[in-house]
């Protein structure tokens, strides 16, 4: 009797010091609740958890150690301080009273970020079940948004007395009527029959989505776990497959459907009160204004040798693997990228450039891959013996009798880089299905009825190995066994042969010995001799942010007339001289503008897009010395480097330009190039 009594004091009790706490700390967000227009949504009202330590200790142990119920308490308590700040707000402000508001306690920096209760999914046990917990994760599924009962109110037929009932999750969401009638009163009714009231039904939207943990933290040999969370009301529909979030809740378990031979298990589910993503955190990487300016003071100082200022850039980029100057201004070109283009009717052109490195075992290929997923803030790296079209593409799945959509590797790297190695291995018709991807930038599904289109503006970054010997005689469609539309869809093919030269093999060796002698005559971060790699990352986050280049007329007529003497000359590499080579010259021409901190496109930025499209033909049509790109090193004075190949580069175009003059084509310039006569349509 007395506790019953005892009770009935203690929880207005605890919603009085809730509602007091609420009002006192986050009246402002009560009060923009009220002004709200629409009363039938769901509110959600955020509250610090390491505020609520602070302010009241108590109260924020009981919310950590029982969360099943002061959850459910602290959203009644925000109904109750909401209508309280609505009485006393002025006659002219129209606020409106609210159903459903829901507390959601964000855990960062608070005591509760410990590893007892922020495991990492695979540790999750008994003991995390009715506490706060929090996990995190990659969302990898996200189902359909559904529709459940979530409070039922019943009267006991003896004594009038009415009562919510809330179904629970653990039995599929069946109501367990209580025995007797739980009216507190001093003389019990113990009434055992109850009527459900009409009307009295509160509905929420309810969503499933799958997390596992990121691999990145995972030990040796160890399988990423995964857990279901059940998002509800506001949350649903907040995160998409490939975020990455921070989830806190409450861990309680659910039946396993029922089959026939098969053992029922309890499978744990997190049911979460606030979802955090943090691949906005991810992406942005935060440039100080100081980093900025040091950016600016470094084109300052080399603004009389600008490539020099350039190649101790480019000596940040794998400075693990000796020389390769050719392969390091690609990667750096591929993942600045060109600025995209949309025309008046909506077309899109890519500024996404692609890379596909063909070379012989050894060559280094791979720590390019590895080295370039660094220096990505979104990347996802596979190879092609492991990658199915489903795995690259999407997968549809059945889920509990209904089909769902899972994310694969081009869709989870939408924004960022796509990095698949021994591309050759890949069988045909998985090859087949990344044409879209990487010239539309998009991946249209129809499966299991199905029917959609998934963005993937990423970058693809391939490296595979020749078919038998390199045969350069031999175009470069027969030598890879890549077919000549995915070839023709790479900006930049280099080919790296592992030929046999002397100076260069002593060269090499010299300096893979040097790396294994000492680590510590490292000198200080001086950037003018080579820049490591968190600036790197900052710098292209910043070029990319910052420059949108546009093409000087210069640059337009040494990169239009260009592209006729290739179409000219063009018998061995007809797979690679289409109208798409006219757009890659203008993406990497953009990308090195950006590379040297400009926003126009020059004549040495086309003439340096020409020497990067150069060495990835098998037959030149213009310098004959380039030869492989492999044995690329960087010189010692970059500047005079240039000055000779651009005379000897525009010197061959001088003769196309002569040759247009006497047949008038003068006036012919990239635009009506790319956009007239059809051509342009061969996206």
């Amino acid at each position: 009797m007395d506790s019953d009594s005892q009770k009935e004091d203690e929880v207005p009790m605890r919603l009085h010091s809730a509602a007091e706490y609420l009002l006192r700390c986050h009246a402002d967000q009560l009060r923009s609740i009220l002004l709200s227009p629409d009363p039938k949504l769901h509110y959600p009202l955020f509250v610090e958890y390491a505020e609520l330590m602070d302010a009241d200790p108590t109260l924020a142990r009981l919310v950590f150690a029982n969360p099943t119920d002061y959850l459910r308490d602290f959203d009644q308590a925000a109904i109750l301080a909401h209508k309280r700040v609505l009485k006393s707000m002025a006659s002219h402000e129209k606020g409106i009273e609210k159903k459903f508001i829901h507390v959601r306690f964000n855990v960062s920096g608070s005591p509760l970020e410990c590893p007892e209760t922020f495991p990492s999914i695979g540790r999750v046990r008994v003991k995390h079940r009715g506490i706060l917990l929090t996990l995190k994760g990659t969302v990898i599924r996200s189902g359909a948004v559904k529709m459940y009962e979530g409070q039922r109110t019943y009267q006991c037929k003896k004594c009038k007395y009415m009562f919510p009932l809330y179904p629970e999750l653990e039995t599929r969401n069946s109501i367990t009527m209580p025995s007797v009638c739980p009216s507190q009163r001093s003389k019990p009714c113990e009434g055992t029959k109850f009527q459900s009231i009409e009307n009295t039904t509160v509905c929420h939207d309810y969503q499933e989505i799958k997390i596992q943990e990121s691999t990145q933290v995972l030990g040796v040999g160890v399988i990423p776990r995964s857990i279901l969370v059940i998002l509800q009301d506001d949350l649903v529909d907040t995160v998409k497959a490939g975020d990455d979030v921070i989830v806190s809740g409450i861990l309680t378990a659910k039946w396993s459907p029922d089959l026939k031979d098969v053992r029922c298990d309890l499978d744990p589910i997190l049911i979460a009160n606030h979802v955090r993503r943090t691949n906005e955190l991810k992406s942005d990487i935060d440039i100080p204004d100081d980093v900025s300016m040091q950016f600016k003071q470094f084109w300052s100082d080399f603004k009389h040798a600008p490539l020099k200022g350039r190649n101790a850039i480019l000596r940040g980029i794998c400075p693990q693997v000796f020389g390769l100057f050719t392969v390091k201004l690609a990667v750096a070109l591929t993942l600045i990228g060109g600025v995209q283009h949309v025309d008046a009717s909506g077309t899109k052109i890519r500024g996404e450039s692609h890379l596909l490195l063909v070379g012989d075992p050894g060559t280094g290929k791979s720590q390019f891959l590895k080295f370039a997923a660094k220096l990505s803030n979104r990347s996802v790296i596979t190879t092609g013996l492991g990658s199915t079209s489903a795995g690259l593409t999407v997968t549809a799945v059945k889920d509990g009798g209904e089909w769902m959509l899972e994310a694969g590797a081009l869709v989870l790297a939408d924004g960022g880089l796509c990095c698949i190695d021994e591309f050759d291995s890949m069988r045909e018709h998985d090859r087949a299905t990344i044409h879209e991807a990487m010239e539309q930038q998009t991946i249209s599904v129809a499966k299991a009825g199905l029917v959609t289109t998934l963005s993937t503006r990423t970058v693809v970054f391939g490296a595979t190995n020749p078919k038998g010997n390199y045969d350069p005689d031999q175009p470069l469609s027969v030598n890879t066994a890549l077919s000549g539309p995915l070839l023709s869809r790479f900006d930049i093919v280099l080919v790296l042969l592992d030929t046999k030269n002397p100076e260069w093999d002593a060269v090499v060796s010299s300096h893979i010995l040097a790396e294994g002698e000492s680590e510590e005559s490292k000198e200080d971060e001086d950037l003018g001799n080579m820049w490591p790699l968190p600036i790197l990352r900052r710098y292209i986050y910043y070029v990319k942010k910052h420059f949108k280049p546009v093409l000087t007329k210069d640059a337009e007529r040494v990169i239009s007339s260009y592209y006729q003497l290739q179409r000219r000359s063009a018998a061995q590499n007809a797979a690679r001289t289409t109208v798409r080579m006219l757009e890659s010259l203008i993406r990497l021409a953009q990308a090195h503008a950006r590379l040297m901190f400009r926003n126009e496109v020059t004549t040495l930025d086309a003439i340096t897009a020409i020497l990067c499209i150069e060495s990835s033909m098998t037959i030149s049509a213009i310098v004959d010395s380039i030869g492989n790109a492999l044995h690329s090193n960087f010189t010692e004075n970059p500047d005079q480097e240039y000055a000779k190949q651009e005379r000897l580069i525009l010197e061959k175009l001088s003769s196309v330009h002569e040759f247009q003059e006497s047949n008038g084509l003068e006036g012919l310039d990239l635009k009506s190039l790319v956009d007239g006569d059809g051509m342009g349509m061969v996206m």
